[in-house]
């Protein structure tokens, strides 16, 4: 069982209110077409290594403030007005509307005496748990539909007890990372207890029917949207106890910091295995028996070497899953009595290709990244392979797991132009057939879908998918969206997107770009991408860009470029390393400011990847180079920018996106636009309401072609 660390992983006229004046720049000398709200420049100057660096918006830092919060009415008010006036925007959202408009149902998966599934009817803004006992008709278990008018509380983990009599899940509201867990009697839907309150980045993993392990932080002086959270803790929730007498597990003093602790019970209920890890690259490992008293944990793995969790047990053996030594990944096995390093023996070797692992049906699945494409293999408990698994084409497929006692297992198959199916896989035979086919009513055969590989700054070669209707003629015309993420060791396999397909089927192209930093080669080609060689990733996603023009896929003044959170990171460098490059820039919920990113919520478990400003003056000089924030430069005529955020992202904060886009506000020449979508009541992205996705898609493609030039849809 893998414990699953949040990642930095994965998706708004005039002036009005309180705001003082804009001292320095002259709002008309901004953009002849624009009036954007004024935004006042303080004198906050901070000092690194001698050097002093100014933030005139530190203010905007400020969530609480009436100040930020009229910043936040008037910039959205422009951005919406904006927007408002394309002419092709509703066109856009009804054709969003339409496709994302089909039944939408999940695997099968069996907990005590029932078989629940997820679905979505359509447009629903959350999906339902639907569960069903043998052959009986289906009925609603839980609709977080029904937890807020707007759609904004959706629901995370659901996990039951060891014979699925409890279920405890975890719902968020407003898109915020912490959470609320609520624990119900699965039978009568009864909530049996006060729901616990101030969890984050947590699972819900439950010790026989007794009580479960959840992680959370203490909650922080000041904002709960932006003070720094770091010291994760494991604690222990029994039945019907108070919250407040939570047994701390670990994590309770400073010799066990960690900024992410997670906690799994095997399903024997035999062992408790506790991961803590500074950041989001590299764990501890640690063991429990639970079987007896006051047991001490014994460490698996230290030093934070690598990451290793457990994937199965047989009794007293352990089966790790472990990047130590094998930078692609391996599975080891050995003893709980003794279950240091040096007394690992491998199972199934590391390849060339990146493992993720899964078990079901007393068999390992080990899924192998090919160029970022799917391969998967069934293994037996001893290591000896059993067969390939024959896919239904090229793309990706979602883990096969499942019990031991299950003969048959399920998974998903997509690509970037194949809506996903779902497929019954018969363990014994071998055998896949279609359990579920997708209801969108998309034409797959009137597009195709290719890989590349383009040469990059310093002769890396590249992968790159490209997507896009057949028939289109290389003219340089074709409006293009390339989108990357490169970093925290996150691959971007090929998966269907409605929001693409609609792009798409304006005749756009979409191209989806490997960068180093990312997880598609391993260890070597995420570190890659990390501190002081943080550039390749940008360099990637330039060549990239270069490589559409130089094949006639599109030109500079038909490229977009998009991406979130770390992406938001890579769109707001490149556009301010080479704002020639594209027409329009999608920076979306991005870590913009690289000189404090350390300083909110969890974002000093960020620093494997980045490193931070204070770590040392080589660091802060590499960084300050290339935060966008500190970038932006007087006169230049920057691509016209959609920046978006959520005003309650508590991953990475708004304050980023508020700073940058106030930035390039003051300093852009020329009428291309830069304007900033401040979603209320949203997050990071996990969890946002159907329609809110339905708008925001309608707003950045209805923006994106309006600025290339189109006055109507693409034919």
């Amino acid at each position: 069982m893998k414990t699953k660390v949040i990642l930095l992983t994965s998706i708004l006229t005039a002036c009005s209110g309180n705001i003082p004046e804009q001292s320095a720049t002259s709002i008309a000398s901004q953009s002849p077409n624009i009036n954007y709200p004024v935004t006042h420049k303080g004198n906050v100057v901070d000092t690194y290594f001698g050097a002093n660096v100014a933030d005139p918006y530190r203010w905007l830092e400020d969530d609480r403030s009436e100040e930020t919060s009229d910043w936040v009415k008037a910039q959205n008010e422009l951005t919406f007005d904006y927007l408002g006036k394309i002419p092709f925007r509703e066109q856009l959202k009804s054709r969003l509307g339409e496709l994302w408009n089909y039944e939408k149902v999940g695997a099968p998966f069996k907990e005590g005496d029932y078989t629940y599934f997820y679905k979505n009817d359509g447009l629903q803004n959350q999906y339902v748990v639907y569960r069903q006992k043998g052959d009986g008709a289906a009925e609603v278990f839980l609709d977080p539909n029904t937890f807020s008018d707007d759609g904004t509380t959706s629901m995370g983990q659901l996990s039951f007890s060891k014979d699925g009599s409890i279920a405890a899940y975890a719902i968020s509201e407003g898109g915020s990372d912490w959470r609320k867990i609520i624990i119900i009697d699965a039978k009568t839907k009864k909530v049996l207890e006060t729901p616990l309150i101030d969890v984050k980045f947590s699972g819900i993993s439950w010790y026989k029917n007794e009580g479960f392990y959840y992680s959370s932080y203490d909650k922080p002086t000041g904002s709960e949207l932006s003070a720094k959270t770091d010291q994760h803790k494991l604690y222990y929730h029994a039945l019907g106890q108070d919250q407040k007498n939570d047994q701390v597990i670990f994590g309770a003093t400073s010799e066990e910091k960690h900024r992410y602790v997670g906690g799994d019970v095997t399903k024997d209920n035999h062992y408790l295995l506790i991961s803590g890890s500074t950041s989001t690259s590299g764990n501890n490992l640690y063991l429990k028996d639970l079987t007896k008293p006051n047991s001490p944990l014994i460490t698996i793995a230290d030093d934070f070497l690598g990451d290793t969790y457990l994937i199965e047990n047989e009794g007293d053996k352990l089966f790790l899953v472990t990047n130590i030594d094998a930078p692609n990944k391996k599975i080891v096995t050995v003893n709980a009595n003794a279950p240091e390093r040096k007394n690992w023996k491998e199972l199934i070797p590391e390849t060339e290709n990146v493992l993720s692992a899964s078990t079901g049906g007393g068999y390992f699945f080990t899924e192998y990244m090919v160029d970022a494409i799917s391969k998967v293999y069934q293994y037996d408990y001893q290591g000896n392979k059993i067969r390939e698994i024959k896919l239904p084409g090229v793309g990706s497929s979602t883990e096969l797991s499942g019990e031991k006692d299950e003969n048959t297992l399920y998974y998903s198959f997509s690509n970037y132009k194949t809506p996903s199916t779902i497929y019954s896989y018969n363990i014994e035979k071998g055998e896949s057939e279609v359990y579920r086919k997708s209801g969108a009513q998309f034409d797959s055969d009137a597009f195709e879908s290719k890989q590349v590989f383009y040469s990059s700054k310093g002769g890396t070669k590249v992968p790159m998918i490209i997507t896009y209707k057949k028939g289109i003629e290389l003219n340089g015309k074709n409006p293009t969206l390339l989108y990357a993420y490169g970093g925290f060791n996150i691959s971007l396999t090929p998966f269907f997107s409605v929001t693409r397909a609609v792009w798409m089927e304006q005749g756009g192209i979409y191209a989806v770009a490997n960068l180093r930093g990312g997880g598609e080669y391993g260890k070597e080609w995420h570190d890659a991408g990390t501190q002081l060689n943080k550039q390749n990733v940008f360099d990637d996603f330039i060549a990239a860009g270069e490589y559409l023009i130089n094949q006639n896929y599109t030109s500079s003044a038909y490229l977009a470029v998009q991406g979130g959170s770390n992406g938001g990171l890579l769109v707001g460098a490149v556009m301010t390393q080479r704002p020639d490059l594209m027409k329009v820039a999608l920076p979306a919920v991005g870590v913009l400011d690289m000189l404090r990113y350390h300083t909110f919520t969890s974002g000093a478990g960020w620093a494997y990847d980045y490193g931070t400003s204070e770590q040392s003056e080589e660091m802060f000089n590499y960084l300050q180079a290339y935060s966008p924030v500190h970038n932006v430069k007087e006169g230049v005529n920057y691509p016209a920018t959609l920046v978006t955020t959520g005003d309650h992202d508590d991953r990475v904060v708004p304050a980023h996106s508020f700073k940058f886009a106030a930035e390039l506000q003051a300093k852009q020449v020329g009428t291309a636009p830069t304007l900033i979508r401040i979603e209320t009541n949203g997050g990071h992205g996990a969890g946002t309401p159907v329609s809110k996705t339905i708008d925001l898609y309608a707003d950045l493609f209805a923006f994106t072609l309006f600025n290339m030039g189109f006055d109507k849809l693409p034919e």
